[in-house]
């Protein structure tokens, strides 16, 4: 039988999202959602897992998912490989836009700003909180580069092993983290008969300006 795409459609009942129930702060509101998500989704959802899009230097968009590791007044925090893809398009573009979809609850939230590179002393202490797999893994992989085979990496890290038998395995120079600094964070709310409720907010000279978007 024919995959039939056009007639995949839920109808979303849980929850609607007021005007009133909308805070000043949209990093307080983004909390409360994820903390929500936290506890409502279902394993193996994971509630901070996110779509990150980046842009290359010729203006092409590139779309992964990620896991986001902090949250503060200054922004959204994630780790990765400085050289990767992602780190190279950075580089040439440091804006970025996430895309969190908790579908337990009917809910996204889309979140656009600038990035930039953390202080090497926090990448240093969230580096060093991983388990040792994961660090040696962060110096085995040429992360984006072409590999031969399987076999190729997991001889890679078979080397990495014994290159630090006995030693400490601190962060790899071209390894860290970024920070998304919000300029625009929307609230998208599912509803009946796609008559979705999406609450808007745009930083302004400081100030976190609020609209209702139609859907």
């Amino acid at each position: 039988m024919p995959l039939s795409l056009a007639q995949m459609r839920r109808n979303y009942t849980l929850y609607g999202l007021q005007d009133e129930h909308a805070l000043d702060d949209p990093l307080v509101m983004f909390r409360q959602w994820l903390q929500l998500a936290r506890d409502t989704e279902s394993a193996p959802v994971e509630a901070n897992s996110m779509m990150l899009a980046t842009v290359d230097s010729d203006g092409r968009p590139h779309c992964r998912v990620l896991l986001l590791k902090g949250l503060s007044e200054e922004g959204f925090t994630f780790f990765g490989h400085y050289q990767s893809d992602k780190g190279q398009q950075l580089a040439a573009n440091p804006y970025a836009a996430m895309t969190f979809f908790w579908p337990g609850l009917e809910r996204q939230v889309r979140i656009e700003g600038r990035v930039s590179r953390l202080d090497p002393a926090l990448s240093d202490e969230y580096f060093d909180s991983r388990s040792m797999a994961s660090r040696l893994g962060a110096w085995a992989s040429p992360q984006s580069r072409p590999l031969a085979s399987r076999a190729a990496l997991e001889l890679l890290l078979a080397d990495t092993i014994k290159r630090f038998v006995g030693q400490t395995v601190s962060r790899p120079e071209q390894w860290g983290g970024y920070c998304l600094h919000p300029e625009r964070l929307e609230f998208w709310q599912g509803r009946a008969d796609r008559l979705h409720d999406r609450i808007d907010y745009r930083l302004h000279e400081g100030v976190w300006k609020r609209s209702r978007l139609a859907p």
